[in-house]
Formats: C-alpha cells, sequence, structure tokens
C-alpha cells in the first residue's frame, strides 16, 4: 500500500477546506472499511485521508419528534441499532445497519460512508430509499441537499464534488401505521455481497385495509440503487396479496440486471419478485403493530 497522509480535522469548516485544497487526491474516511481496502488493493489511489469521526456534525443522533432523525454520516452502524428510538421508529434502517459486515465492522461501518461508497449492492441505499432519505451536504459554495435516490450516479460514482462532504442523512417523521423493512439474498450467511437487496415501506389507512403510502427499492439489479416509481400504484390499494404481487411485477419490469459470478440477470429478476413480496408483507405486518 503506497503511503498517505492522515488528518483529523475538528470542525466541518476545516474538514471543506481540506477537501477544497487537495480535490479528488483526498478521501473522507467515515468508517474505512471500505476506502482502507480500496487503498490497500490500488484500487484508488489517494494522497490524503481525511478522518470524519472527529467532527461533531458527521457523528451526531438528533431524534425530533417533530422534525424526524438526523443521522451524521459517520455514526457507526452499532450506535444506529442500538438507539431504542430509531429501532422502534426506523425499523428498516436496523434491517440494514445489523447486516453490514460483522460486529467489529458494525463499529466503524456507517451508513453514510457506505452511502458515499455507492456500490449497486449496498445494503443500506434500499432502506435509506425507502425511509424518505435526504442527503445534507456541505462545500465551499455552502449547503445543498438531494434525495437519496438521485445520490447515485454509476458504480462507485455519486454527485458529490471533489471538495464536498455528506455531512448528514435526515428522515422525516414516520407517520401513523407505517412500517418499513429491508431483506437480502446471499449465497453465503456472513458478510457476502447481495445477489439482491430489496427495501419496503408503506403507510396503511387507519384500519389498515388500504395502502395510504408505499416505497420499494432494489439493489444489485441496476448500474444504482433503485428507486421503483411504479410501486407508488399500491397507493388506495387493499392490502392483499394480489396487490403486493402486482408491486413485485412493477419491481421486476423496473430491474435491470446483469449476468455475473453471483448470479444470472434472469435469477436476479425472479428474486427481485419474491423479495418484494416478502419485504412488502414485512413492512405491513410492522405497520399494523
Amino acid at each position: 500500500m503506497r503511503t498517505f497522509d492522515y488528518v483529523a480535522p475538528r470542525t466541518l469548516t476545516e474538514a471543506v477546506a481540506l477537501l477544497q485544497q487537495w480535490g479528488d487526491r483526498a478521501r473522507v474516511l467515515s468508517g474505512g472499511t471500505d476506502l482502507i481496502v480500496q487503498v490497500r488493493e490500488d484500487r484508488r489511489d489517494l494522497d490524503l485521508m481525511i478522518d470524519a469521526k472527529h467532527i461533531p456534525e458527521l457523528v451526531e443522533i438528533i431524534c425530533d419528534p417533530s422534525d424526524g432523525l438526523t443521522l451524521g454520516a459517520a455514526v457507526s452502524c452499532q450506535r444506529i441499532y442500538e438507539h431504542p428510538v430509531i429501532t422502534e421508529t426506523y425499523p428498516g434502517l436496523i434491517d440494514a445497519a445489523e447486516l453490514i459486515g460483522g460486529i467489529q465492522i458494525q463499529n466503524r461501518a456507517s451508513l453514510g460512508g457506505n452511502l458515499c461508497n455507492s456500490s449497486p449492492a449496498a445494503d443500506s441505499i434500499p432502506a435509506l430509499i425507502v425511509h424518505s432519505g435526504t442527503c445534507r451536504i456541505a462545500g465551499p459554495d455552502g449547503t445543498r441537499e438531494v434525495s437519496v435516490e438521485q445520490f447515485c450516479t454509476a458504480p462507485g460514482k455519486n454527485v458529490l464534488k471533489p471538495n464536498e462532504i455528506l455531512v448528514s442523512l435526515h428522515f422525516p417523521p414516520p407517520p401513523p401505521n407505517f412500517g418499513a423493512g429491508y431483506l437480502r439474498f446471499i449465497p453465503r450467511n456472513e458478510m457476502d455481497i447481495a445477489v439482491v437487496g430489496c427495501g419496503a415501506s408503506v403507510q396503511l389507512s387507519d384500519d389498515h385495509k388500504t395502502f395510504a403510502q408505499a416505497r420499494l427499492a432494489l439493489g444489485a439489479v441496476a448500474p444504482t440503487p433503485l428507486l421503483v416509481e411504479n410501486a407508488a400504484g399500491l397507493v388506495g390499494q387493499p392490502v392483499t396479496e394480489e396487490a403486493i404481487a402486482k408491486a413485485a411485477q412493477a419491481a421486476q419490469a423496473a430491474a435491470r440486471p446483469i449476468t455475473d459470478m453471483r448470479g444470472t440477470a434472469e435469477y436476479r429478476r425472479h428474486l427481485v419478485g419474491v423479495l418484494a413480496r416478502r419485504t412488502l408483507r414485512k413492512a405491513v405486518e410492522r405497520a399494523r403493530v
């Protein structure tokens, strides 16, 4: 592994200044579980690592009943799934956070880092999408916001400019009768990459018989994690297996899988239907509690 400089700024302003100075020769170290491996294997070339774990805005968790949840981009998965309010109100995030690597990895890995790595198969991103996450980005020109579904632009690529940093992720407060979940299929039980991942969220009517809102997102079946636009067709439909099956068919139609060492395109498209049905059922079950 080639040598590089390391710095641990204490303020967001300092971090942005370093990014502005070093440009694309610098990378933010959120957890390092992807970045350090990429540098060690000579898949990423850089001169400076900027440790985000000492910047207050990037490691804070703010739960506000009226405003929702703000997660600093460098908050570890372990802190997320051990937080009682997040566990109760944002269940899809917990499903994803508990799947990213093993326990040791989860003490470092972050949902923000997983998003910035921008893998099409990232476990966190479908869950972030179905919880209507918004990315808060800072740079020398100020701040801007981008929805999670618009953040990734290609495998390993995203909307961040060389002098910008992902500060936090914001999620609106869940409405009444809300449920969400994330499921994936992998060929092994531990520390493997999803062949297909699926996140779903629903809001049910007060009598739990009709879909009031629905979001469905897929991983590992397109160049970027994918929001299934046609899943909104569930809105107004009765909560039945027939309606869920139609949403799963819409997910299969939206998927653009490829054949690789983890599975064929046909196999992935089949799995999309299976996981979409299962994840929607899981979300409905949680909404009814």
